[in-house]
């Protein structure tokens, strides 16, 4: 899933990949590293900001994500995504998003 809209995450001079201390997450056809609240993803020579395009439930999810449930943690904006099937699950409104 990429971004619906082109979010440049301006001033950032820190370059992700292996071994530079941030969580990376595959989503799709790139990684994301988690960085200052927010999931950045490298395009063309500077980094945007990695956010969901939409309102997509994740069907049948019968585990209930949360502290110790065995999925990374990352905090993202006002919520916590949890990585689980290859994506990164949101409660929202009684289900989970993917993101």
């Amino acid at each position: 899933m990429t971004s619906a809209t082109h979010s440049t995450h301006a001033g950032h001079q820190h370059v992700h990949g292996d071994g530079c201390g941030h969580v990376a997450i595959p989503h799709g056809d790139h990684v994301d590293f988690v960085h200052d609240g927010h999931l950045h993803r490298q395009h063309d020579g500077h980094y945007d900001e990695c956010e969901p395009s939409g309102h997509a439930v994740h069907e049948h999810h019968g585990h209930v994500h949360g502290d110790g449930c065995g999925h990374v943690a990352v905090p993202h904006g006002d919520h916590v995504d949890y990585v689980h099937d290859g994506c990164r699950h949101a409660a929202h409104a009684g289900h989970y998003d993917e993101h």
